[in-house]
């Protein structure tokens, strides 16, 4: 049985939590389209994630790999369609390091496109009832960097690959207005989505994506 891989992230910013990692836990060991998902987490660490995910890449020689990461201020399922070769943080990652206007890879190009079905993917979601739109920019933080690397490292391997980025989970938006600590205060506007539905999400972005892939 051939094998998907998909990543979240670790929680970062102060945040107890993070709904990309809950969704690689959720459909870590399902079965979809013929396909067995392994779920795994990334580091948010500019000096490690490289090395992480093309560690990942080796392990589990994957006929597709996604990515899933949080985008704070998000109020739908974000289908990203390029990865840019620059790394410009706003804020520190996990190890405290923010580089500024840094090529991801010096000779590198200057983006790289996904190669998921964006179209099949966001018509399929709208068709279940899932808010979903198209990006043309992942940002230039670490789910950017992490979509340019697969890209390249992907590319090599003849295998599809893409990034889609989620909002906050509801309840982790209720916990942190709850608890008044984290990124956000009682004045915060902090759209999000139930994680059930971003789990079906998930799980129809696979269904799409692994469709007509090679099952041994």
């Amino acid at each position: 049985m051939a094998s998907v891989l998909i990543t979240g992230f670790e929680p970062y910013a102060g945040l107890a939590s993070n709904p990309s990692a809950e969704i690689a836990a959720a459909l870590d060991g399902m079965e979809i389209s013929g396909c067995k998902i392994v779920g795994r987490l990334l580091p948010v660490d500019f000096a490690r994630y490289h090395d992480r995910l093309k560690a990942l890449l080796d392990e589990v020689a994957p006929a597709l790999y996604i990515g899933f990461g949080l985008a704070m201020g998000e109020d739908m399922i974000r289908i990203e369609r390029f990865g840019v070769n620059l790394a410009d943080f706003d804020i520190p990652d996990n190890a405290g390091a923010s580089p500024r206007g840094r090529a991801i890879e010096p000779e590198g190009p200057d983006a790289r496109a996904s190669t998921l079905p964006s179209a099949a993917i966001r018509a399929a979601l709208l068709e279940a009832g899932i808010p979903a739109r198209f990006s043309n920019s992942a940002g230039s933080y670490l789910c950017n960097a992490t979509l340019y690397s697969a890209l390249g490292l992907c590319a090599a391997r003849g295998t599809p690959c893409g990034f889609i980025h989620l909002p906050y989970a509801s309840e982790q938006v209720a916990a942190l207005l709850r608890e008044g600590n984290g990124p956000l205060n009682g004045e915060s506007a902090a759209p999000s989505l139930p994680i059930e539905m971003m789990v079906a999400a998930a799980e129809i972005v696979l269904q799409v994506s692994a469709a007509g892939l090679p099952t041994a």
